[in-house]
């Protein structure tokens, strides 16, 4: 018998990747998708070459401060519900997942009106204003950190980790060495600071790139923009701007990866079991989440953290050298912990629901 399925979520692709990741799954278990988006986000960009249906419905941003679009947004949001609500009666489906953003408020209270199981998705240690709003209207909530689940009311929280896109599992590490140039004599170390880049996290490696060079191969992501001719020559070293679909390939040759600590990244990391050493964005330029992140990762024995304020060439080369001796211990915590096959622990809940 088809079971029909809607998938929500949008505003930035960390709210659409998993959604992604979930398609080969659900196409396997014999569910039609159709997808609600907004008009203008980059779920529409994102979602336009997965072959699914989309149905895009008005949608506003909702700010903790004042601002004059927040009442346009208001009519904004509310024409949203009665777009989604009318989209969900006609489709019919059995359930609704959602990845969060502000586009899910107007798709939640719809799946409320038309009596459809709601499920939702936390990516970060503490709830968005989005997800806060759609949440009473959840039938369950799936948190990629264990914390998390304590602030879902109604005991409607499960730590499932978060769905990771099938083609990273796929990687070839020798292509992946191949890509960079490197001989395969020395471990590699994979650098990357999120989709813009870091400029710190790029400033302190190469104020030691002599003394990393020696023991790893490095493949660098710097971001756009931030490519450093100075270090063009520099044996054993390979920088790029942006990688895309080498990037699974570049993932399988990592021996240990540094990076910052934005959760679907990290999540990727634990899925691959790659040992981290995270340096998480400072609370000057972020409201913090990334620091809960990576100190959750380490508490379970994923990863080492060094903060921002305290970063320096000696630390860095040093953690970087313990991370990479005790590679073993992170990999055992890694594959022994819950969160790490987030498709499977999500479609659990969407199959639960449908119950």
């Amino acid at each position: 018998m088809s079971k029909k399925i809607i998938l929500t979520g949008g505003g930035t692709a960390g709210h659409v990747t998993p959604n992604l990741a979930l398609l080969p799954r659900l196409r396997a278990e014999g569910f039609d998708i159709v997808y609600i988006g907004s008009r203008t986000g980059i779920e529409k960009e994102l979602i336009g070459g997965a072959g699914i249906d989309y149905r895009a419905v008005s949608s506003g941003k909702l700010r903790r401060y004042f601002d004059l679009k927040n009442v346009t947004d208001i009519f904004r949001v509310i024409a949203g519900i009665f777009q989604a609500a009318a989209i969900i009666a006609k489709e019919k489906p059995d359930v609704i997942f959602s990845k969060g953003g502000f586009v899910a408020v107007p798709v939640a209270i719809g799946a409320f009106l038309n009596r459809v199981p709601f499920v939702a998705h936390e990516s970060d240690m503490t709830p968005g204003l989005a997800n806060k709003l759609a949440m009473p209207f959840a039938k369950k909530v799936c948190t990629t950190f264990p914390e998390a689940v304590k602030y879902v009311k109604g005991g409607k929280g499960v730590h499932t980790g978060t769905p990771i896109r099938e083609e990273l599992f796929k990687g070839d590490a020798e292509k992946g060495r191949e890509f960079c140039g490197f001989s395969g004599d020395k471990p590699v170390l994979l650098i990357m600071g999120g989709s813009l880049g870091s400029v710190v996290i790029n400033n302190a490696v190469k104020e030691v790139i002599a003394e990393l060079t020696a023991k790893f191969d490095i493949a660098h992501i710097r971001g756009k923009g931030n490519l450093d001719s100075a270090l063009d020559g520099v044996k054993g070293y390979k920088q790029f701007e942006y990688v895309n679909k080498e990037l699974r390939d570049l993932f399988a040759a990592a021996d240990i990866v540094l990076s910052r600590a934005g959760a679907n990244a990290i999540s990727e990391f634990l899925a691959l079991n790659k040992p981290m050493l995270l340096i998480p964005l400072s609370k000057k330029a972020s409201r913090g989440d990334q620091i809960l992140n990576a100190d959750s990762f380490k508490a379970q024995g994923f990863a080492e953290v060094i903060y921002e304020e305290n970063l320096n060439g000696k630390l860095l080369v040093n953690t970087v050298d313990m991370l990479y001796n005790n590679k073993e211990k992170y990999i055992s915590a890694m594959r022994a912990s819950a969160g790490a096959d987030g498709v499977s622990a999500v479609m659990r809940e969407i199959n639960n629901a449908l119950k």
